[in-house]
């Protein structure tokens, strides 16, 4: 049976997890999210994507007993492969809105931080708990953790494995909104089809201006954004916001993005 599911609103797509009773990380769901992800990256007609794993939970990471059964050179590989998939999911060109419900552990929790925004609802727990199993996580927690909340609490978290819930969770910026419970993937969705309506260029790059900005000096950085707004200046989707803006005022704009596939 299918571990990914994917369903279509327009243009957002739904990334539903589906891998009962824990939506656990094993290699079929590993691989089926790369596709996925593979798949959605060529879309031209997806314009914003939402993760969900359910209303009951949202992923509790690895399948731990897969993992006690492989020796540590076949571990390194199945990791290296799940961190892959995750960056392929990150670096999604259209927005990324993870709806967080009941458990995002480990590996779980790994994957919302590849979002760009994070809805949970307020039941909603989170946690990196690798460390109380004598390991360390693997698939962009101690990377993506420390760039969004910063290395002290990031450390808080990853030392500790302590689960924090959706309150403590939007007062570290761990999430960005609390809802809720029950109404987490109907926030997420309604976000993203707001995102969705706007110019897929100008959010395509504002998405790489700050995911690679923040890892350069800000001399490079500025020289990225000048790169990226050239590039967005000759869009058809610019040319219709600045005649909107000039007739009409601001907010008016219908953009249209790139054509539909065939």
């Amino acid at each position: 049976m299918p571990r990914i599911r994917l369903d279509t609103d327009g243009p957002v797509v739904t990334v539903r997890l589906d891998n009962p009773p824990m939506n656990a990380f094993d290699s079929e769901q590993r691989d089926e999210l790369a596709a996925c992800a593979r798949e959605l990256a060529d879309a031209r007609g997806v314009r914003a994507v939402v993760l969900y794993g359910g209303e009951r939970l949202f992923a509790a990471g690895a399948d731990i007993r897969a993992l006690a059964a492989m020796g540590p050179e076949e571990a390194r590989g199945w990791n290296r492969a799940l961190q892959r998939t995750f960056d392929e999911v990150a670096r999604l060109p259209m927005p990324v809105i993870a709806a967080v419900t009941g458990y995002a552990l480990g590996g779980g929790m790994e994957l919302a931080l590849c979002a760009d925004y994070r809805v949970a609802a307020d039941d909603a727990v989170l946690g990196q708990p690798e460390v109380q199993l004598g390991i360390m996580p693997g698939s962009g927690g101690t990377q993506r953790l420390t760039r969004l909340i910063g290395p002290s609490r990031a450390k808080n978290l990853l030392m500790t494995g302590r689960r924090v819930g959706a309150d403590e969770a939007l007062r570290l910026g761990l999430v960005d909104e609390v809802v809720p419970a029950g109404s987490a993937y109907d926030a997420a969705l309604r976000y993203a089809r707001q995102l969705a309506e706007g110019p897929a260029a100008a959010l395509e790059a504002i998405k790489v201006a700050v995911d690679h900005g923040a890892d350069i000096s800000i001399s490079a950085g500025l020289a990225l954004e000048r790169s990226l707004f050239a590039g967005v200046f000759g869009t058809a989707d610019a040319a219709t916001g600045i005649r909107s803006f000039i007739e009409h005022g601001p907010g008016h704009a219908r953009f249209e993005g790139p054509a539909q596939a065939d």
